[in-house]
């Protein structure tokens, strides 16, 4: 049975959306006509206003609807710590453990020449010239733990050669109540690499 025009294009258009298959797409699509019409149009206006009126914040590029983001904004966040980060996402996750209290930078993505995504998509520069025009002391490389990520983690590192500036990784490693037996190699080496001293050796 085929779809009517109107209605394939919503399938098509649902399929977007990250890990949303032909299947997902019609079920979702069916859903909101059969049973759910006014969620439906919820929905589309509510992404209609996101695109029209969400953009990026000036200083760390994150999602925001001002020029300059609640977090960027704020005086009371510690402005010598730039942590930067991916993507928004991984921003909000850094900011739901309340454990962090300095500012941010996303790259909204990661070096990857097959996709031709290069420093410039990345704006590295902007990064650059933002460190060494404040007054951050350490920048926090929060890249993910995957080749792509360390690539960019590296790359970075390399832009601030020989500036007085520390820069620090984050560690990646054993979860907080996993067991080893069941931590895959390249976590456990990842844990070993970036391992802290408990206590230091009596002189």
């Amino acid at each position: 049975m085929a779809f009517s025009p109107l209605l394939q294009e919503l399938i098509t258009s649902l399929r977007c959306l990250p890990g949303v298959g032909p299947k997902s797409a019609q079920r979702m699509a069916l859903h909101l006509l059969e049973r759910d019409r006014e969620a439906a149009q919820r929905l589309s206006q509510a992404l209609v206003d996101a695109v029209e009126n969400i953009g990026e914040c000036t200083q760390c590029r994150t999602l925001s609807e001002d020029p300059v983001c609640e977090i960027c904004a704020d005086e009371s966040r510690d402005r010598s710590l730039l942590c930067v980060l991916e993507s928004p996402v991984d921003m909000m996750a850094v900011e739901q453990t309340g454990g962090y209290n300095g500012i941010y930078y996303v790259l909204k993505g990661h070096l990857s020449p097959i996709d031709g995504i290069g420093p410039d998509a990345l704006g590295i520069d902007a990064l650059v010239e933002r460190v060494n025009n404040s007054d951050v002391q350490e920048l926090i490389l929060a890249t993910n733990p995957t080749v792509e990520g360390e690539a960019t983690s590296h790359y970075i590192a390399e832009q601030f050669s020989g500036e007085p500036l520390r820069i620090t990784r984050i560690a990646h490693g054993v979860p907080v109540g996993g067991e080893l037996e069941f931590v895959d190699g390249g976590t456990l080496a990842h844990a070993f690499a970036g391992r802290r001293v408990l206590l230091k050796e009596s002189e």
